[in-house]
């Protein structure tokens, strides 16, 4: 029974073997290709870049074709330019030129031969006079068939079937054997040979699947080169820069920090304990130095009214007498002595001073309370309240703070291999979190100590003309400009995206072709990159609206 059992899957194994893992090559996925739907010439010059498009043109009737005019190095479309069109060769052919919009323009005549010809634009706009010629314009051409699908031919000796024949013979054979034989070792090598043809069986056809798979994976890859018709690049208004090798001075990073000048931020606090009564400044509001901001109503205990009442009547009596002596001695002094009337006045000045001060710090109140008042001590903006009108509060508790963002520093991180390059930087940048305008520094104080935490330095920078862009404690990046000049590939900031995780820039290749580039950046600054690897001299990179380029490259 045994025997039996063996025979049966030994003969069935070459069948399964040959099968070919069920693989239809006949059924290839089909494709098809998107013909064109146009035709087009295009020729640029230093100053312009000319598109012709146009459907397929009947000899003998008007046609209408579409021209794009736009500045070669930055894809702006040209506006209020004046063209004349003529056809080489055959100046008896009139061409009629109508301004659509910015940048396009159409062009009505009718071609009387089925050939190709050649059509001569004379451009004069602002950028400048130019003479440019369109090659190939073909009259009586059509447009290439949409591509039918096709299924791969299919060979008799690539088939299921005759795998399976073949199989089945080998199968018959190996039984035969197995029968006239006797011995164990030719029934064991069978079985084993029975558990090592599946391992082969898969690997075989692994090994074929990869064919498909790799010319799969090459065909079917993502492209770097992309269409953007020239409507569209008006539309978003797509805009390129001829780059170029130039020169870019090394610059480095610090970390820093806003804090306020020493005149530029004031704390309002209550010197003693006391009752709010009156806040004469609102939140935000712009108040100058000197300017009353409030006052603080004191509570005064029983003995120091007492005192206060005491001393106030010794001032008030001095004064009185002082006042009366002097009196008296005026209304004889042709009579008295100069020097008694000089000690008289020398006692009432005195007397007089002292009763002001002693009204000022009063407030000619006397009884069981006393008003503070609190000015402010620099000019600025009043910052939020931390307590209202009738909140008590103890002494030195702050009330709000005064802030004058008119003049602010940065306080920057500076470590050891950026230490030595202050000494030799050109200068110091830093971008505010609220614009883009780049804002100069001057430093005022380099760093005195070292932080034994990080081995960090503090310098203290000056932000010329803050225009209240900062705001105290906000985190900035100071760029410092050195000496060291680099000379290679500079992009524009603003022309390098990230694309699945990798920095890259698009080139525009032709007047509606483009092409993406991932490149290897090197230093940069606020406005410029340096580029070590991925853009070329003379290349044309799109520097706005990159991010609608970037869509339309991964939904091509």
């Amino acid at each position: 029974m045994k025997r039996l059992i063996i025979q049966f899957l030994l003969g069935l194994l070459p069948i399964l073997v040959f099968a070919h893992g069920g693989e239809d090559h006949g059924d290839a996925k089909k494709t098809s290709i998107s013909p064109a739907s146009y035709f087009s010439s295009e020729a640029t010059s230093e100053i312009y870049e000319v598109l012709l498009k146009y459907k397929p043109i009947v000899p003998g009737k008007e046609t209408s074709l579409r021209l794009y005019l736009s500045e070669y190095n930055t894809n702006n479309p040209i506006d209020s330019a004046k063209l004349e069109v003529t056809v080489a060769d055959n100046p008896n052919i009139k061409i009629a030129v109508v301004r659509i919009d910015k940048g396009v323009f159409e062009l009505k005549t009718t071609f009387p031969a089925k050939k190709a010809y050649n059509l001569v634009v004379n451009i004069n706009s602002y950028a400048g006079i130019d003479l440019i010629q369109l090659n190939n314009v073909e009259a009586g051409k059509e447009l290439a068939p949409p591509a039918t699908e096709s299924t791969p031919h299919s060979n008799w000796y690539s088939s299921n079937w005759f795998f399976g024949l073949i199989g089945l013979l080998l199968g018959l054979l190996v039984m035969f054997f197995v029968n006239k034989s006797r011995s164990r070792k030719m029934i064991t090598a069978a079985i084993i040979l029975f558990c090592l043809l599946p391992t082969a069986t898969y690997n075989t056809v692994s090994a074929h699947d990869g064919h498909d798979e790799a010319g799969a994976s090459k065909s079917g890859g993502g492209s770097t080169t992309f269409i953007v018709e020239k409507e569209t690049q008006f539309l978003f208004n797509i805009q390129t820069q001829k780059i170029g090798t130039g020169d870019f001075n090394e610059s480095s990073l610090l970390l820093g920090t806003v804090i306020a000048a020493p005149q530029g931020r004031a704390v309002i606090q209550s010197p003693q304990a006391g009752k709010i009564v009156s806040l004469r400044v609102t939140p935000g509001q712009r108040v100058g130095k000197g300017q009353v901001v409030a006052v603080i109503e004191q509570q005064v205990d029983a003995g120091t009214q007492i005192s206060i009442i005491s001393q106030s009547n010794s001032v008030n009596a001095e004064y009185e007498a002082a006042k009366a002596q002097y009196d008296r001695l005026l209304g004889i002094a042709d009579i008295a002595a100069k020097k008694d009337i000089t000690e008289a006045k020398a006692r009432y000045e005195s007397a007089k001073k002292n009763k002001a001060l002693f009204d000022a710090n009063t407030g000619r109140n006397t009884g069981s309370t006393k008003a503070i008042t609190l000015t402010s001590p620099v000019s600025g903006i009043v910052g939020t309240f931390n307590y209202a009108i009738g909140a008590v509060v103890n002494s030195g508790e702050t009330l709000f703070e005064i802030t004058n963002l008119d003049q602010v520093f940065v306080e920057a991180q500076v470590f050891a291999a950026d230490a030595e390059k202050l000494k030799s930087a050109t200068g110091f940048t830093t971008i505010s979190n609220t614009d883009t305008l780049v804002y100069k520094l001057k430093m005022i104080n380099a760093a005195q100590s070292v932080n034994t935490g990080n081995q960090s330095q503090k310098v203290v920078f000056e932000i010329i003309n803050p225009k209240s862009q900062f705001k105290i404690g906000e985190n900035v990046n100071v760029r410092m400009t050195g000496t060291n000049i680099i000379r290679q590939v500079v992009l524009p900031n603003d022309a390098i995206t990230d694309v699945n995780g990798k920095p890259a820039v698009f080139v525009k290749d032709k007047a509606e072709q483009y092409s993406i580039s991932f490149i290897v950046k090197g230093q940069s600054n606020d406005k410029f990159t340096v580029i070590s690897k991925g853009a070329e001299d003379g290349e044309r990179i799109v520097t706005a609206n990159v991010y609608q380029m970037k869509m339309m490259y991964l939904n091509q």
